[in-house]
């Protein structure tokens, strides 16, 4: 059970931040501040889908992967926390600040300089959670592949 559920929460809590960090993007970039409050209002609404998955895919992953010693799943173990603390100490109350100024109408400098750190913290994130997604797809495929030439395994 936890093998389906691991990359499916993992697949969820990628494309949740990467709908978030291109929706902030385009929006700062091309549309006006109402539309960028209500880009940062969907976001904190969508944190009830991306903390969950993440909790989820945390979770599982520390279950699957506790006895492996191979490199991708070591890769992994060190990755997570990483993703962890910047989602939970920069992405989660930043995503909640920039909705709250947005919505006051309050574009000032402050909101600026938090955007670009989610985005910077977004972007860091994507790029672990690509990682261990690839990692992860290699651990899979290669024990595919040892079940495939050991007729006693199957």
């Amino acid at each position: 059970m936890l093998r389906a559920i691991h990359p499916i929460a993992g697949i969820v809590g990628f494309l949740t931040i990467l709908v978030f960090w291109t929706s902030t993007l385009f929006s700062e970039l091309f549309t006006p501040h109402a539309t960028v409050a209500v880009v940062k209002s969907m976001i904190v609404s969508g944190l009830f889908i991306l903390v969950p998955a993440m909790a989820i895919v945390g979770a599982s992953g520390m279950s699957l992967g506790r006895r492996r010693k191979d490199a991708p799943a070591l890769a992994k173990k060190k990755r997570m926390p990483i993703i962890a603390i910047n989602g939970l100490f920069i992405l989660v109350p930043a995503a909640i600040y920039l909705s709250a100024k947005a919505n006051a109408g309050s574009f000032d400098t402050s909101f600026y300089v938090v955007q670009v750190v989610e985005l910077i913290a977004g972007a860091t994130n994507l790029t672990l959670m690509g990682l261990s997604i690839r990692d992860g797809r290699a651990m899979t495929a290669r024990r595919r592949a040892a079940r495939k030439s050991d007729p006693a395994a199957r």
